[in-house]
C-alpha cells in the first residue's frame, strides 16, 4: 500500500455458507463503511484489494453483513476472520469541519497560556461527546467540543488550542 491506510473496520465473523462475513464497522454511521470502495483487507498474504458485492445492516449493533467479491464459501470467509479493513484518505469525502479524527492524532494540545498537555493519541467515543486522550507528562481526557473546550485547530503549527485547567489553575 503506497499510502498509510485508515482502518475503518474488522471482519469478525462468518454468516451462512455462501461466503458472507460479519464486519465490525468503525465508521459513523456504521453503514458508511460500504460506500468506501474498494477495501484494502489485511489477509495472511498481506493487503488485498476487495470489493463489496452486497451488504445488509441489521438493526442495532455495530456489525454489518457483507458479501465480498471472490469470497464464495464459508471456508474462504473463515480465512478472513480478524482481518482489518482499510481505505485510503482520498476515498473519504471532504468533511464539513475540515478534518477527521485521524487528522488530529499526533497534534500537540496546549492552552492560551502556553501550557502543553501532550499529543493526541486517540479519540474515545462516549455517549455525550468524543474525547481526546492526550499523553504527555500525564494523561488527559478532554472533550472535543469546539468553542467550549477546543478553541482552534492549526494544522500548520500542528497544534490544538484548548481551554482546560492545569494543576496550577
Amino acid at each position: 500500500m503506497e499510502q498509510n491506510p485508515l482502518i475503518v473496520g474488522r471482519i469478525n465473523g462468518v454468516f451462512g455458507v455462501k461466503g458472507w462475513v460479519k464486519v465490525f464497522s468503525f465508521t459513523d454511521p456504521i453503514g458508511n463503511i460500504v460506500s468506501y470502495q474498494p477495501w484494502q483487507v489485511k489477509t495472511a498474504q498481506g493487503w488485498q484489494q476487495m470489493t463489496v458485492c452486497e451488504s445488509q445492516a441489521p438493526q442495532g449493533g455495530k456489525a454489518i453483513i457483507v458479501h465480498l467479491e471472490g469470497v464464495d464459501t464459508r471456508e474462504q470467509a473463515r480465512d478472513l476472520m480478524g482481518a482489518d479493513i482499510a481505505i485510503f484518505r482520498d476515498q473519504l469525502p471532504d468533511d464539513q469541519s475540515g478534518f477527521y479524527w485521524h487528522d488530529l492524532v499526533g497534534l500537540n494540545v496546549e492552552n492560551s497560556h502556553g501550557h502543553c498537555y501532550g499529543k493526541v493519541k486517540e479519540f474515545l467515543e462516549t455517549g455525550a461527546h468524543d474525547v481526546m486522550r492526550i499523553v504527555g507528562s500525564e494523561t488527559y481526557l478532554i472533550p472535543f467540543v469546539m468553542d467550549v473546550y477546543v478553541m482552534s485547530v492549526d494544522f500548520e503549527q500542528k497544534t490544538i488550542l484548548v481551554e482546560w485547567p492545569t494543576e496550577q489553575d
